[in-house]
């Protein structure tokens, strides 16, 4: 079984900074890609980073330049560094890991979720 455990969101005023963490935990091999999506109220999920084995990275194209992605590989854990907030980010925020288990399984798994909102 593979765990995400998100922390790290929260009430922010626009402008402001929040980092999010997400670590994965369980009978993991190997963890290929992590990422970040979110869910705004009446909205789809969307992809806002994601970030490979090989270092390359992917930005929703309304958090280029504001947020960050980066990984921790000896922690299995990926941080998302939000910079210059605007009420546009507020949504819930789910980490997401392409995980291969020690029973040779490729899992998509996902957190549950936490909710950083961005008051004007």
């Amino acid at each position: 079984q593979v765990q995400l455990v998100e922390s790290g969101g929260g009430l922010v005023q626009a402008g402001g900074s929040l980092r999010l963490s997400c670590t994965a935990s369980g009978t993991i091999f190997d963890i290929n890609a992590m990422g970040w999506y979110r869910q705004a109220p009446g909205r789809q999920r969307e992809l806002v980073a994601a970030l490979a084995t090989d270092g390359s990275t992917n930005y929703a194209d309304s958090v280029k330049g504001r947020f960050t992605i980066s990984r921790a590989n000896a922690k299995n854990t990926v941080y998302l560094q939000m910079n210059s907030l605007n009420t546009e980010d507020t949504a819930v925020y789910y980490c997401n890991a392409d995980v291969i288990t020690y029973g040779n399984r490729q899992l998509e798994v996902w957190g549950q979720g936490t909710l950083v909102t961005v008051s004007s």
